[in-house]
């Protein structure tokens, strides 16, 4: 070891420049990760293969500005050297360094680290007058020469630079290090990476055309970073993040306030930001600094309906009472992310500089403001949909500057407005990589998957002793959760078992599978897909707990005083299981209602005796299960356990497993049975990892909400003559079980749903990083709460899962195989789940808001009996109302007041009418005047819409309701069938309809070129269905049927949603 010193320039916070100077080691020995080594590095970790045709170093700028390409997953053997790193720590702050760390840590990608500044003969010390970048790219130069040395020239090594200066100076040096621009990189050695070259294209020119517009300061500048952290800590400025309203995007903005310290008493809610001007070039998501404007400024949020982007007219509409406002001062964190936009038609195409066009595209997100890009394909990409990633946004320029990154397609086009979806909520889900399934147990016809010898004895053996069956929807193919239930000999005990797929025995932890997992976090739904977290043999097969064969499985089994339910004991434990029955839900209650010809198909081939017996111990279980759950649930009711579910729905599948439509059903006391057995485990496993965890467990909590957000529900129940108690959870529940008008059953079922509005989100957490007051489950009243029961499809259970198996192990003193993470690691993951989580959520309700509008386009809203339905009214606006559609699950504004200043004129036969008139709105009712006469709507009153459609190129497709009678709608006459079907028939028709739309164009267009439909048999595979599926049309209908979305808020508050397994 050498020592020798380093000299360092850096900045203080107080803007002073400093040189400090550094005692710095250097080793003879620092590992390489190179599979060819011959000098015995100690490699561990990631390690270079050794079948690479060459390995590749990247300079400091390249680092530093094209980090974008050299994150695609082709491009394999990066060594990322120390001194590339630092510039990017550096000069690129903390977010961009850290996406290079995960970059580095993450298995999928094949790049190594390489200490260079601490290897003896690497290592370039910076002499006196050297331009810093000079001086990292010649460490880079001499980095990339000492790698192909230290290999003994085995392989050859390519610098990639920016610098030109650079490639002439160092290209003819040493024979085997080649050093070569990044264009003529990806050209000469990935000429088919397509994309690649595109996106380095792209970054190149908006790099060159970064200068600004002009020298006139449009904005005020930021305060520096070291002024905002004392105006913070003193109270004079206030820190949160900005979310603006998507309905007003360019009026109104709120900051929540996060942990303020400001002595201002009114500061207990968001702070208002007017126009674009104080936003100061803060974009929605931002953590910003805020500073309070004098009290004669303060403004409040407007409560008018609003037709798309609200025109600078603010002043003329409605506002609250004043709130406090203030300007943004700093911007502490960026968080952009990559953006849908749409390419201006040629003929709009703004300005052209430097021989390529500078133009304004638009977000695809009313929320954002138009993006300026640099590109030579203007004309290519006009009117196409794409990906863009912000650059900059300097003080002098008026709009954002950013770099074209791959086109989505033509708007309007299903895959396109589908890819749309998922990119805005940061959605990443490529096909598994053949990696990940090489991992993946082999189970077919020729080599079918066996229970392991080993497993039969670690394992407590429930096949022959237990009666062991599931209960879920017809065709549901991940069965993750089965159950049994018995008398124990003497009669004064019972035992209840719940047995969950055994994910973890499959997926290890740091295998590329669980990371792949963990990135996903969770299978979205989509309207007519789904995107699986785990490969289909895992989802779909191997964890999936079939009837009849053998399963791993993580149970649960308690042993209770058949009187009282006393827990006497509770074990938990990896058993094997086989389940004798897959039911669904209709077959489970017929068995328990006793209705005569109602058998299970596993007993068709037996013997009248045999079936008689094994029929009546079905039974006999079904009703000891059901009395269980009964007594179960009455003590959480007891507790205040809240039912907000407002729509009750079955699923009719079809021949091929597909479900076919969804209809209208009376709630069936076996879906409470299945869900109240999920509950009680996810609560046990909860309390047993919080004991064995006190500061690492993984636990779910649901805040109590804010008594404010029950305004509307309150006001709302009061217009009926209802009361409704939000002091407790108790209080509410009782309140809502009140509030029922028996002439309209929808009213119950509306005023739950604003009450699910009002909720607070359920959020996963790490026991260390939150007080144990706060670790309850409001919705559920419960103390503890976890997520153990599907595995399948959150990765929040197989983090529980592995806990719960190290709480065993610690229990038995056994050293755990993968020890659980720390507080840190965990609470960071638990943020992450928690984001993607909404995000699927979001993209679920987006996709059916696409098919919605997809359904309706084609079809004449004056002829098609299909556009014309009946709405209830559920919230009343200055210049109109909020309308629910059960037909359809639709929820969304009716305008009583135009852009010509009329307003609905109603006739006495009820049909309505634009005249000159007035409204005037009151809190449970609006009224519209007009030389006709006077018409109130109240709240809760049925009435005639129109549906039509209002197009955009650049956004979302909207749907347009406008009332055309003031009395409910009389649907024609129809068959016996068809109203039984009713409301669910129509909902899952518009998907069938707009998916039948979809391939039909894609087919005729492939036909039209002569050419395979754009999918890949991957992707079609990878996708699994197009038809309707029960995760989505049982969660869209509590996520969107009322979410009327406050607009300081921006996202749908909700308790735990309902799915296919019922978990909660």
């Amino acid at each position: 070891m050498i020592k020798t010193e380093k000299i360092l320039h850096l900045k203080s916070s107080r803007g002073r420049k400093l040189r400090v100077v550094r005692e710095h080691y250097l080793r003879e020995h620092i590992p390489c990760f190179s599979a060819l080594c011959q000098a015995v590095c100690a490699n561990e970790g990631k390690i270079l293969a050794e079948d690479l045709t060459h390995y590749v170093v990247p300079d400091a700028g390249v680092v530093r500005d094209f980090l974008e390409v050299l994150e695609f997953r082709e491009l394999r053997g990066i060594v990322f050297t120390q001194t590339a790193c630092q510039a990017v720590q550096h000069s690129r702050g903390r977010r961009q360094y850290n996406r290079l760390r995960s970059l580095l840590k993450d298995p999928r990608h094949e790049c190594v680290l390489f200490c260079n500044e601490f290897q003896r003969y690497a290592y370039c010390p910076r002499e006196k007058g050297e331009a810093q970048d000079k001086w990292q790219t010649r460490c880079v130069y001499h980095a990339a020469v000492w790698y192909f040395d230290h290999l003994v020239r085995l392989k050859p090594v390519v610098m990639i630079t920016e610098d030109s200066a650079a490639v002439r100076e160092y290209s003819s040096l040493n024979a085997g290090v080649y050093v070569i621009s990044t264009k003529e990189y990806l050209q000469s050695f990935w000429p088919d990476l397509q994309a690649a070259q595109e996106l380095h294209g792209s970054i190149s020119q908006a790099l060159q055309e970064r200068e600004s517009e002009g020298q006139e300061r449009q904005y005020a500048e930021h305060l520096p970073p070291e002024v905002l952290e004392a105006g913070i800590k003193s109270g004079r400025y206030i820190q949160g993040t900005l979310n603006v309203n998507k309905h007003r995007a360019q009026l109104e903005a709120f900051v929540r306030v996060e942990g303020s310290t400001n002595k201002c008493t009114e500061l207990n809610s968001d702070v208002l930001v007017c126009g674009s001007k104080l936003r100061n070039r803060a974009v929605h998501g931002d953590v910003v600094a805020v500073e309070l404007l004098p009290k004669g400024d303060w403004r409040g949020r407007n409560t008018a309906l609003t037709e798309g982007e609200a025109e600078d007219r603010a002043g003329e509409e409605p506002q609250s009472l004043p709130m406090p406002t203030g300007r943004v001062v700093g911007i502490l964190q960026r968080n952009w992310r990559d953006y849908v936009v749409t390419f201006p038609l040629w003929e709009e195409v703004q300005s052209q500089s430097h021989g390529s066009q500078r133009i304004l595209v638009t977000p695809w997100d009313y929320r954002l403001p138009r993006i300026r890009i640099s590109t030579q394909q203007a004309e290519t990409l006009q009117g196409h949909r794409a990906i863009v990633r912000l650059d900059s946004w300097e003080s002098t320029s008026l709009y954002p500057n950013g770099h074209f990154v791959r086109v989505l397609g033509k708007p309007g086009e299903l895959e396109t407005e589908i890819q749309t979806i998922l990119t805005e909520n940061s959605i990443h889900v490529a096909p598994f990589s053949e990696a990940q399934l090489r991992e993946m147990p082999v189970n077919s016809k020729e080599s079918p998957w066996q229970v392991e010898s080993e497993q039969v004895g670690a394992r407590r053996d429930l096949r022959d002793t237990h009666l062991v069956f599931s209960i879920d929807p017809k065709g549901c193919e991940d069965v993750d959760d089965t159950l049994s239930v018995r008398t124990l000999p003497g009669g004064a005990e019972l035992e209840l078992g719940v047995h969950i797929a055994d994910v973890t025995h499959f997926v290890r932890e740091g295998t590329l599978t669980d990371l792949e997992a963990r990135s996903r976090a969770t299978t979205y739904y989509l309207a007519d897909r789904r995107y699986d977290m785990l490969p289909g043999v895992l989802s779909a097969d191997l964890c999936s707990l079939l009837g009849g064969v053998d399963r791993y499985a993580m149970s649960v089994l308690w042993k209770l005083d058949a009187q009282s339910l006393a827990v006497q004991k509770v074990w938990f434990g990896r058993t094997l299981i086989r389940s004798s029955y897959q039911l669904h839900y209709e077959l489970a209650q017929s068995l328990l209602n006793g209705d005569q010809g109602v058998e299970p198909s596993e007993l068709a081939n037996l013997g009248v005796a045999e079936k008689g017996r094994r029929l009546d111990e079905l039974r006999e279980a079904l009703q000891l299960l059901t009395l269980l759950a009964r007594r179960l649930r009455a003590r959480r009711d007891e507790g205040g356990a809240l039912e907000l579910e407002g729509v009750e729905v079955r699923a009719q599948v079809d021949a091929d497993g597909n479900i076919s439509a969804l209809v209208p059903r009376q709630p069936l006391e076996v879906h409470e049975t299945v869900a109240e057995c999920m509950i009680y485990a996810n609560h046990w496993v909860a309390r047993k990892i919080q004991e064995s965890f006190p500061h690492q467990a993984l636990l779910r909590h649901h805040p109590a909400p804010r008594q404010e957000f029950f305004c509307q529900l309150t006001d709302s129940a009061k217009a009926l003559g209802f009361s409704i108690d939000t002091r407790s959870n108790k209080a509410l529940a009782d309140s809502l079980d009140q509030a029922v008008d028996h002439e309209d059953p929808l009213v119950n079922r509306l005023l739950r749903m604003m009450a699910t509005q009002a909720m607070s989100n359920a959020l996963y957490f790490s026991t260390g990083a939150c007080p144990v007051d706060q670790y309850e489950h409001y919705g559920l009243a419960l103390d503890r709460y976890t997520h153990f029961t599907s595995p399948i499809r959150r990765y929040a259970d197989v983090i529980v899962h592995r806990l719960l198996t190290a709480a065993i192990e610690k229990e038995k003193e056994v050293e755990p195989k993968e020890p659980p993470a720390n507080n840190k690691e965990l609470e960071a993951l638990a943020h992450y789940i928690n984001d993607k989580n909404r995000a699927s959520q979001q993209a679920q309700k987006q996709s059916t808001e696409l098919f919605q509008c997809l359904y309706f386009k084609d079809k004449d809203p004056h002829k098609d009996e299909r556009c014309v339905a009946n709405g209830v009214i559920y919230a009343i606006r200055a210049n109109g109302m909020l309308v629910f559609i059960p037909q359809y699950g639709v929820k969304a504004a009716v305008y009583l007041k135009n852009r010509e200043g009329q307003v609905v004129s109603v006739r006495q036969d009820g049909r309505c009418e634009w005249q000159s008139g007035s409204l005037q709105r009151y809190p449970d009712r609006i009224s519209c005047t007009t030389a006709a006469g006077t018409h109130t709507f109240c709240l809760f009153h049925h009435i005639t819409v129109q549906i039509s459609v209002q197009s955009s190129r650049c956004h979302t497709d909207r749907l347009w309701l406008e009332v055309t009678s003031s009395r409910p709608h009389q649907a024609p006459p129809c068959n016996s069938e068809g109203a039984e079907q009713g409301a669910g028939h129509g909902r899952t028709e518009l998907v069938q309809e707009v998916v039948r739309w979809a391939e039909e164009a894609s087919q005729k267009q492939a036909e039209g070129r002569g050419t395979a439909p754009k999918l890949s048999r991957e992707e079609r595979e990878f996708r699994q269905t197009r038809t309707p599926n029960l995760y989505t049309l049982l969660q869209e209908i509590q996520e969107l049927a009322l979410a009327d979305v406050p607009s300081c808020l921006n996202t749908i508050p909700a308790v735990e949603p309902a799915t296919c397994t019922t978990s909660t």
